[in-house]
């Protein structure tokens, strides 16, 4: 092995901050290609002049800015049809929001919310059966998202911190519209009722919002009360999963601010 001076490896430094290439360094001094390469990475690493990874910033850990409106519709998604996961190839865990393929539009809104809220970090689709997972790879995920945990969504307790509320109180319907496209729907109901004595079909629209987490269920209702927005209870097979919003102006509100998955 061969050990260069101190000063043999301050004048390499100094020909290749001057512009001068590798090779012609290792030349002129006689010193290994190699070893110049090593030489020139670790000083501009020491300079923060390293180009490559870099580590994007957290707005909980660094308090980079947060789009405040994305992250509650993202929120939402989460909430309805997401989980983070780390599988044992990937050293980073991913968001993953799974959408239906018959709802595009739905995907591109929590394409352009991911990358909203995760700036400098990558988003991707993965085409599945019947569906596509919108995922985001972040080492801040469980930052952002503290609601994850061990098990099914439904088996442990789900409660937003202090600052997810501040932002879901900001940003209300943001927050509705991540819950509805994502376990909720909007259709159209019919009954028939008597008029002048003639048995008439009437069709009216309603939203739904089906979730087996109790907790969940009781952070839309909660909002919904704040938004003036009035629902039920619609249990079926015993089970209190639905809730219903059928009243005409609330209708109306949904409409106005959330809308129809497309």
């Amino acid at each position: 092995m061969h050990f260069h001076s101190t000063e043999v490896r301050q004048k390499a430094l100094t020909l290749l901050r001057g512009g001068a290439k590798n090779a012609q360094v290792a030349r002129e001094l006689n010193v290994p290609l190699g070893t110049i390469g090593y030489w020139k990475h670790t000083d501009r690493a020491k300079r923060g002049e390293c180009p490559g990874r870099h580590n994007p910033k957290c707005p909980r850990c660094d308090g980079r800015e947060l789009d405040k409106g994305a992250y509650a519709y993202l929120l939402g998604l989460y909430l309805g049809d997401g989980h983070i996961i780390r599988y044992s190839a990937h050293r980073v865990p991913s968001l993953m929001i799974v959408c239906a393929e018959a709802w595009p539009g739905l995907m591109d809104l929590c394409e352009v919310a991911m990358r909203a809220v995760f700036p400098d970090n990558s988003v991707c689709r993965v085409r599945r059966t019947g569906c596509r997972n919108v995922k985001v790879y972040s080492n801040h995920l469980w930052c952002m998202f503290p609601q994850h945990g061990p098990g099914r969504k439904h088996e442990r307790t789900i409660a937003l911190e202090p600052w997810q509320q501040e932002i879901v109180d900001a940003h209300p319907w943001d927050f509705i519209r991540g819950l509805i496209h994502s376990d909720g729907c909007r259709i159209t109901n019919w009954t028939t009722r008597m008029v002048g004595g003639e048995r008439k079909r009437y069709e009216y629209p309603r939203y739904f919002f089906t979730n087996v987490s109790n907790d969940i269920r009781q952070l839309c209702t909660d909002t919904l009360d704040k938004l003036g927005v009035v629902w039920t209870h619609c249990t079926r097979h015993g089970n209190p999963y639905n809730i219903s919003i059928a009243r005409k102006a609330s209708v109306a509100l949904m409409d106005t601010h959330v809308g129809p998955k497309h």
